[in-house]
Protein backbone atom coordinates (compact mmCIF):
# COMPACT_ATOMS: atom_id res chain seq x y z
CA UNK A 1 0.00 0.00 0.00
CA UNK A 2 1.37 3.50 -1.04
CA UNK A 3 1.76 5.22 2.04
CA UNK A 4 1.83 8.85 0.43
CA UNK A 5 -1.45 9.88 -0.40
CA UNK A 6 -2.88 8.55 3.19
CA UNK A 7 -0.28 10.68 4.73
CA UNK A 8 -1.01 13.69 2.58
CA UNK A 9 -4.74 13.35 2.65
CA UNK A 10 -4.56 12.82 6.90
CA UNK A 11 -2.42 16.08 7.05
CA UNK A 12 -5.07 18.00 5.12
CA UNK A 13 -7.53 16.93 7.11
CA UNK A 14 -5.57 18.57 9.85
CA UNK A 15 -5.32 21.50 8.11
CA UNK A 16 -8.89 21.12 7.18
CA UNK A 17 -9.87 21.14 11.28
CA UNK A 18 -7.73 23.96 12.28
CA UNK A 19 -8.52 26.58 9.48
CA UNK A 20 -12.46 25.62 9.85
CA UNK A 21 -12.05 26.02 13.39
CA UNK A 22 -10.52 29.57 12.83
CA UNK A 23 -13.56 30.77 10.61
CA UNK A 24 -15.78 29.48 12.23
CA UNK A 25 -14.61 30.99 16.08
CA UNK A 26 -14.72 34.43 14.02
CA UNK A 27 -17.59 34.01 12.26
CA UNK A 28 -19.60 32.61 15.17
CA UNK A 29 -18.00 35.68 17.90
CA UNK A 30 -19.06 38.40 15.09
CA UNK A 31 -22.32 37.04 14.63
CA UNK A 32 -22.48 37.10 18.45
CA UNK A 33 -21.16 41.02 18.85
CA UNK A 34 -24.27 41.62 16.08
CA UNK A 35 -26.80 40.35 18.00
CA UNK A 36 -26.21 42.17 20.73
CA UNK A 37 -24.57 39.34 23.09
CA UNK A 38 -22.23 40.77 25.58
CA UNK A 39 -18.25 40.17 25.40
CA UNK A 40 -18.02 37.95 28.55
CA UNK A 41 -20.94 35.65 27.28
CA UNK A 42 -19.10 35.48 24.05
CA UNK A 43 -15.79 34.43 25.63
CA UNK A 44 -17.45 32.12 28.45
CA UNK A 45 -19.57 29.88 25.95
CA UNK A 46 -19.24 30.41 22.16
CA UNK A 47 -15.50 30.60 22.02
CA UNK A 48 -14.98 27.87 24.98
CA UNK A 49 -17.11 25.79 22.88
CA UNK A 50 -15.66 26.30 19.83
CA UNK A 51 -12.39 25.53 20.45
CA UNK A 52 -13.07 22.12 21.61
CA UNK A 53 -14.90 21.55 18.11
CA UNK A 54 -12.01 19.31 16.15
CA UNK A 55 -11.88 17.01 18.35
CA UNK A 56 -15.91 16.95 19.34
CA UNK A 57 -15.76 15.92 15.39
CA UNK A 58 -13.22 13.90 14.89
CA UNK A 59 -14.93 11.79 17.95
CA UNK A 60 -18.13 11.93 16.53
CA UNK A 61 -16.88 11.32 13.39
CA UNK A 62 -15.02 7.75 14.56
CA UNK A 63 -17.87 6.27 16.08
CA UNK A 64 -20.27 6.87 13.32
CA UNK A 65 -17.75 5.25 11.11
CA UNK A 66 -17.14 2.25 13.70
CA UNK A 67 -13.66 3.65 14.64
CA UNK A 68 -14.53 3.83 18.36
CA UNK A 69 -10.92 3.39 19.60
CA UNK A 70 -9.74 5.90 17.57
CA UNK A 71 -12.53 8.47 18.50
CA UNK A 72 -11.91 7.77 22.51
CA UNK A 73 -8.02 7.88 22.16
CA UNK A 74 -8.87 11.23 20.25
CA UNK A 75 -10.77 12.78 22.92
CA UNK A 76 -8.65 11.52 26.48
CA UNK A 77 -5.02 11.83 24.00
CA UNK A 78 -6.46 15.25 23.28
CA UNK A 79 -6.21 16.19 27.15
CA UNK A 80 -3.20 14.86 28.26
CA UNK A 81 -1.28 16.40 25.57
CA UNK A 82 -2.92 19.35 26.24
CA UNK A 83 -1.62 19.35 29.88
CA UNK A 84 1.72 16.92 29.67
CA UNK A 85 2.74 18.53 26.41
CA UNK A 86 1.45 22.21 25.75
CA UNK A 87 0.82 23.07 29.26
CA UNK A 88 4.53 21.49 30.40
CA UNK A 89 6.00 23.58 27.71
CA UNK A 90 4.17 26.93 28.56
CA UNK A 91 4.78 26.37 32.30
CA UNK A 92 8.40 25.50 31.48
CA UNK A 93 9.05 28.95 29.41
CA UNK A 94 7.02 31.30 31.68
CA UNK A 95 6.58 30.12 35.44
CA UNK A 96 4.42 32.42 36.80
CA UNK A 97 2.64 33.64 40.45
CA UNK A 98 -1.27 33.01 40.48
CA UNK A 99 -3.90 33.54 42.34
CA UNK A 100 -5.51 30.36 44.08
CA UNK A 101 -8.86 32.07 43.14
CA UNK A 102 -8.39 32.55 39.44
CA UNK A 103 -7.87 28.64 38.92
CA UNK A 104 -9.44 27.06 41.88
CA UNK A 105 -12.58 26.05 40.09
CA UNK A 106 -11.67 25.42 36.92
CA UNK A 107 -8.74 23.02 37.73
CA UNK A 108 -10.82 21.14 40.26
CA UNK A 109 -13.58 20.30 38.21
CA UNK A 110 -11.01 19.17 35.37
CA UNK A 111 -9.74 16.86 38.02
CA UNK A 112 -13.32 15.59 38.86
CA UNK A 113 -14.10 15.50 35.42
CA UNK A 114 -10.90 13.01 34.67
CA UNK A 115 -11.61 11.12 37.82
CA UNK A 116 -15.41 10.77 37.07
CA UNK A 117 -13.90 9.40 33.82
CA UNK A 118 -11.55 6.76 35.04
CA UNK A 119 -13.96 5.37 37.74
CA UNK A 120 -17.09 4.93 34.97
CA UNK A 121 -14.80 3.59 32.32
CA UNK A 122 -12.78 0.77 34.70
CA UNK A 123 -15.73 -2.11 33.82
CA UNK A 124 -14.12 -1.16 30.02
CA UNK A 125 -17.72 0.87 29.26
CA UNK A 126 -19.23 4.08 29.29
CA UNK A 127 -22.90 3.94 29.61
CA UNK A 128 -25.05 6.65 29.15
CA UNK A 129 -26.64 7.31 32.23
CA UNK A 130 -23.64 7.12 34.04
CA UNK A 131 -22.07 9.14 31.98
CA UNK A 132 -24.43 11.82 32.83
CA UNK A 133 -22.40 12.63 36.04
CA UNK A 134 -19.96 14.25 33.06
CA UNK A 135 -22.83 16.44 32.03
CA UNK A 136 -23.47 17.75 35.67
CA UNK A 137 -19.42 18.92 36.06
CA UNK A 138 -20.05 20.11 32.23
CA UNK A 139 -23.11 22.40 33.02
CA UNK A 140 -20.95 23.42 36.52
CA UNK A 141 -18.01 24.57 34.20
CA UNK A 142 -20.53 26.76 31.97
CA UNK A 143 -21.71 28.18 35.13
CA UNK A 144 -18.83 29.03 36.66
CA UNK A 145 -16.87 30.34 33.61
CA UNK A 146 -20.78 32.63 33.20
CA UNK A 147 -20.58 33.92 36.92
CA UNK A 148 -16.69 34.72 36.93
CA UNK A 149 -17.08 36.62 33.24
CA UNK A 150 -19.80 38.73 34.87
CA UNK A 151 -18.03 39.09 37.70
CA UNK A 152 -14.87 40.13 35.73
CA UNK A 153 -16.64 42.41 32.88
CA UNK A 154 -17.17 45.38 34.61
CA UNK A 155 -20.38 46.44 33.33
CA UNK A 156 -19.00 46.63 29.83
CA UNK A 157 -21.63 47.12 27.23
CA UNK A 158 -22.05 44.68 24.05
CA UNK A 159 -20.46 45.59 20.77
CA UNK A 160 -21.75 46.58 17.78
CA UNK A 161 -19.96 45.13 14.89
CA UNK A 162 -20.87 46.50 11.32
CA UNK A 163 -23.94 44.73 9.66
CA UNK A 164 -22.14 45.19 5.89
CA UNK A 165 -20.18 42.44 6.53
CA UNK A 166 -22.59 40.22 7.06
CA UNK A 167 -22.47 37.82 3.94
CA UNK A 168 -18.61 37.79 4.21
CA UNK A 169 -19.27 36.58 7.90
CA UNK A 170 -21.83 33.74 6.97
CA UNK A 171 -19.32 32.68 4.20
CA UNK A 172 -16.44 32.37 6.75
CA UNK A 173 -19.17 30.43 9.12
CA UNK A 174 -20.07 27.69 6.46
CA UNK A 175 -16.42 27.51 5.08
CA UNK A 176 -15.67 26.95 8.66
CA UNK A 177 -18.83 24.09 9.07
CA UNK A 178 -17.36 22.50 6.16
CA UNK A 179 -13.60 22.40 6.66
CA UNK A 180 -14.43 21.14 10.30
CA UNK A 181 -16.69 18.42 9.33
CA UNK A 182 -14.45 17.73 5.92
CA UNK A 183 -11.20 17.26 7.68
CA UNK A 184 -12.79 15.51 10.23
CA UNK A 185 -13.77 12.40 7.55
CA UNK A 186 -10.45 12.85 5.95
CA UNK A 187 -8.62 12.42 9.44
CA UNK A 188 -10.31 9.32 10.71
CA UNK A 189 -10.73 7.52 7.20
CA UNK A 190 -6.76 8.21 6.45
CA UNK A 191 -5.68 8.04 10.60
CA UNK A 192 -7.62 4.26 10.54
CA UNK A 193 -5.95 3.36 7.11
CA UNK A 194 -2.46 4.74 8.85
CA UNK A 195 -2.88 2.78 11.94
CA UNK A 196 -4.03 -0.73 9.21
CA UNK A 197 -1.11 -0.16 6.86
CA UNK A 198 1.59 0.16 9.73
CA UNK A 199 0.27 -2.28 11.65
CA UNK A 200 -0.71 0.14 14.59
CA UNK A 201 -3.59 -0.34 16.72
CA UNK A 202 -6.46 2.68 16.25
CA UNK A 203 -6.32 3.50 19.77
CA UNK A 204 -2.58 4.15 19.60
CA UNK A 205 -2.87 6.55 16.26
CA UNK A 206 -5.85 8.19 18.39
CA UNK A 207 -3.74 8.94 21.53
CA UNK A 208 -0.73 10.30 19.58
CA UNK A 209 -1.31 11.82 16.30
CA UNK A 210 -5.11 12.44 15.79
CA UNK A 211 -5.04 13.73 19.57
CA UNK A 212 -2.12 16.18 19.08
CA UNK A 213 -3.35 17.37 15.66
CA UNK A 214 -6.70 17.92 17.18
CA UNK A 215 -4.89 20.28 19.76
CA UNK A 216 -2.99 22.18 17.55
CA UNK A 217 -5.27 25.41 18.13
CA UNK A 218 -4.34 25.07 21.89
CA UNK A 219 -0.80 24.84 20.83
CA UNK A 220 -1.05 27.61 18.40
CA UNK A 221 -2.52 29.86 21.29
CA UNK A 222 0.21 28.49 24.13
CA UNK A 223 3.13 29.78 21.75
CA UNK A 224 1.40 33.10 21.26
CA UNK A 225 0.86 33.60 24.97
CA UNK A 226 4.43 33.25 25.34
CA UNK A 227 5.95 35.63 22.87
CA UNK A 228 3.69 37.72 24.17
CA UNK A 229 4.68 36.78 28.35
CA UNK A 230 0.84 35.58 28.97
CA UNK A 231 0.94 32.28 30.27
CA UNK A 232 -2.05 32.78 32.52
CA UNK A 233 -3.80 32.89 29.11
CA UNK A 234 -2.60 29.87 27.51
CA UNK A 235 -2.69 27.42 30.99
CA UNK A 236 -6.31 29.29 30.95
CA UNK A 237 -7.40 28.34 27.52
CA UNK A 238 -6.08 24.74 28.05
CA UNK A 239 -7.86 23.81 31.28
CA UNK A 240 -11.01 24.99 29.65
CA UNK A 241 -10.74 23.22 26.93
CA UNK A 242 -9.25 20.19 28.91
CA UNK A 243 -12.80 20.07 30.99
CA UNK A 244 -15.34 20.55 27.95
CA UNK A 245 -13.17 17.83 26.39
CA UNK A 246 -13.62 15.07 29.63
CA UNK A 247 -16.80 16.04 29.94
CA UNK A 248 -18.69 16.57 26.47
CA UNK A 249 -17.54 14.73 24.19
CA UNK A 250 -17.66 11.08 25.31
CA UNK A 251 -20.89 11.43 26.73
CA UNK A 252 -22.63 12.51 23.15
CA UNK A 253 -19.97 9.30 22.08
CA UNK A 254 -21.64 6.93 23.99
CA UNK A 255 -25.22 8.29 22.93
CA UNK A 256 -24.57 8.47 19.15
CA UNK A 257 -23.10 5.10 20.26
CA UNK A 258 -26.40 3.45 21.05
CA UNK A 259 -26.18 4.08 25.14
CA UNK A 260 -22.70 2.39 25.60
CA UNK A 261 -18.90 3.14 24.79
CA UNK A 262 -16.50 0.57 24.31
CA UNK A 263 -13.36 1.34 26.27
CA UNK A 264 -10.21 -0.31 25.25
CA UNK A 265 -7.88 -2.01 27.84
CA UNK A 266 -5.42 0.01 26.78
CA UNK A 267 -7.90 3.32 27.56
CA UNK A 268 -8.56 1.80 31.04
CA UNK A 269 -5.27 0.58 32.15
CA UNK A 270 -3.06 3.42 30.71
CA UNK A 271 -5.09 6.17 28.82
CA UNK A 272 -7.02 7.13 31.77
CA UNK A 273 -4.77 6.92 34.47
CA UNK A 274 -1.88 8.54 33.00
CA UNK A 275 -4.63 11.36 32.10
CA UNK A 276 -5.31 11.84 35.82
CA UNK A 277 -1.72 11.34 36.72
CA UNK A 278 -0.82 14.70 34.45
CA UNK A 279 -3.53 16.65 35.45
CA UNK A 280 -2.82 15.86 39.63
CA UNK A 281 1.57 17.29 38.71
CA UNK A 282 -0.67 20.40 36.43
CA UNK A 283 -2.78 21.30 39.35
CA UNK A 284 -1.40 20.63 42.57
CA UNK A 285 1.60 23.02 42.93
CA UNK A 286 -0.81 26.32 42.09
CA UNK A 287 -3.10 24.81 44.32
CA UNK A 288 -1.57 24.69 47.43
CA UNK A 289 1.44 26.91 46.61
CA UNK A 290 -0.55 29.61 44.79
CA UNK A 291 2.53 29.45 41.44
CA UNK A 292 3.29 27.36 38.68
CA UNK A 293 7.30 26.13 38.62
CA UNK A 294 9.63 25.44 36.59
CA UNK A 295 10.47 21.76 37.51
CA UNK A 296 6.55 21.53 37.49
CA UNK A 297 6.46 22.18 34.45
CA UNK A 298 9.43 19.83 33.24
CA UNK A 299 7.59 17.16 35.44
CA UNK A 300 4.61 17.28 33.12
CA UNK A 301 6.81 16.92 30.10
CA UNK A 302 9.07 13.95 31.15
CA UNK A 303 5.17 12.52 32.23
CA UNK A 304 4.00 13.15 28.88
CA UNK A 305 7.47 11.45 27.30
CA UNK A 306 7.21 8.64 29.42
CA UNK A 307 3.60 7.51 28.35
CA UNK A 308 4.40 7.98 25.23
CA UNK A 309 7.50 5.45 25.31
CA UNK A 310 4.97 2.71 27.52
CA UNK A 311 2.62 3.24 24.63
CA UNK A 312 4.63 2.73 21.71
CA UNK A 313 7.00 0.04 23.62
Amino acid sequence: MDLLPIILLFLLGLLLIVKGGDFFVDAAVWMAEVSGMPKFLIGATIVSLATTLPELMVSVMGVLQGEVDLAVGNAVGSVTANTGLIMGLSIVCLPAVIRRGQIAAKSLLMAAAALTLLLLCRGGTLRQAPSLILLVIFAAFVFENVSAARHNSGGEAAVTADKKDLPRQIVKFILGIIGIVWGANLLIENGSALAEAIGVPSSIIGVTVVAIGTSLPELVTTITAIVKRESALSIGNIIGANVIDLTLILPVCSLLSGGSLTISAQGTALDLPACFLIILIGILPPLLKERFYRWQGAAMLAAYAGYMVVLVS
